[in-house]
């Protein structure tokens, strides 16, 4: 019997590397991966479910919105920590704002302007406005100041476009008052929609506000979107309010708030953290 031709021989090898690693990698190796996953680590491997009264509530790793058909918040819960993964916490677009410490100039929304798809123009806040604008809120609903640096007292960003003979409070739109009348001698004027400050020197003012009572994870977003806990300044921040609004004693939420708080990764990697849909949960058992 002649051999095959030298050209045969080396695709038909080919062919059974396929197979082989086809069967090995494509189907061998991902069942005996799940069957160990599912065997030792079920409910890690089933996405970590959370289920209250018989049912699914959520995940223990991906992170919810405590608020009503509106987006305010629900008054008797721990609020999570803001999300940029789609419309919140979405894990299918799960991903950061991709905004920076230099976003920090908002496009001013142009009344009776429209967008791409034709609704009504809503311009664009910068990272600094959104921070601002959230301590603003979170101080409101909390009972506390909302101040940060950099901030001004309507919760936008305080930054100045200076020019040789003015200058523009660009983050607050006309007719609003600006946060400074004057700048090194220089009017301030507020900012009007759709005009172009580019040419202007930037200047963000720090202004007076010390250390501020909202904590940074109450008003900015995880790398990920998805962070399902808070740290512990953020969650005694909103104690009181929830202990009053369920009638509990402070002592007992701030309890549970313990009861509820994970540790370092590895005994010293991060902060101590507090789960809030564990938490929450815990508050409707009580």
């Amino acid at each position: 019997m002649e051999r095959l031709p030298s050209w045969l021989r080396q695709h038909l090898a080919a062919l059974r590397a396929v197979v082989v690693l086809t069967a090995l990698l494509g189907l061998i190796y991902p069942l005996v991966t799940t069957g160990i996953a599912q065997a030792l680590f079920n409910g890690n491997a089933n996405g970590s479910i959370v289920q209250s009264g018989g049912k699914d509530v959520g995940s223990a790793i991906i992170g919810q919105s405590f608020t009503d058909k509106d987006g305010n918040p629900v008054a008797k819960y721990f609020q999570s920590r803001p999300s940029a993964a789609g419309d919140g916490y979405d894990p299918t677009s799960t991903s950061a704002s991709n905004l920076g410490p230099e976003d920090i100039v908002d496009t001013l929304p142009v009344p009776g302007a429209k967008d791409e798809q034709g609704n009504p123009d809503q311009g664009r806040q910068s990272l600094l406005t959104q921070a601002c604008a959230r301590s603003k809120a979170v101080g409101e609903l909390e009972g506390v100041s909302g101040a940060r640096p950099y901030c001004t007292p309507d919760g936008v960003g305080a930054v100045l476009k200076v020019f040789p003979d003015h200058a523009v409070s660009v983050n607050q739109a006309c007719p609003a008052t600006p946060f400074t009348a004057t700048y090194q001698g220089l009017k301030v004027e507020c900012g009007k929609p759709g005009e172009d400050y580019a040419t202007g020197r930037t200047i963000p003012v720090k202004g007076n506000a010390e250390t501020p009572a909202v904590p940074a994870d109450a008003v900015t977003a995880s790398g990920s979107g998805l962070d399902p806990h808070i740290s512990i300044a953020y969650a005694d921040l909103q104690a009181p309010r929830v202990a009053r609004e369920r009638g509990l004693p402070t002592d007992q939420v701030k309890a549970l708030i313990g009861e509820h708080t994970t540790g370092r990764a590895l005994g010293f990697m991060g902060e101590p953290a507090v789960n809030v849909l564990e938490l929450n949960l815990a508050l409707d058992g009580s």
